[in-house]
């Protein structure tokens, strides 16, 4: 199994950047399809943004242009570089990883969650 891991939340101006990491440890990352999501208080959890094994990436429509999910296979590793953030980004945001086996079907590993404060 998989444990993630994330840092690089913290306080940031409105229109400024964050790189949001994910390190995994306890079994290779490569096979695993990789996604952030984020919840803000009284919201439900919402996808944010996902690539594939084959590259493949999937962007909610409010950060479509201005996040960019990546990968590091070889550091186990996957990133959310945010730019041009607003006060509407702020966020709990969490790590997911997503794998189908034969015996245990799909399972999904999160990470502790890494707190994003836009201020205005």
């Amino acid at each position: 199994q998989v444990q993630l891991v994330e840092s690089g939340g913290g306080l940031v101006q409105a229109g400024g950047s964050l790189r949001l990491s994910c390190t995994a440890s306890g079994s290779r990352f490569s096979p695993y399809t990789k996604a952030w999501y984020r919840q803000a208080p009284g919201k439900q959890r919402e996808l944010v943004a996902s690539i594939t094994t084959g590259g493949s990436t999937n962007y909610a429509a409010s950060v479509k242009g201005r996040f960019t999910i990546s990968t590091d296979n070889a550091k186990n590793a996957v990133y959310l570089r945010m730019n041009r953030l607003k006060p509407e980004d702020t966020a709990v945001y969490y790590c997911n990883a997503r794998i189908a086996t034969v015996l245990l079907g799909e399972s999904q590993y999160w990470g502790q969650g890494t707190q994003v404060t836009v201020s205005s």
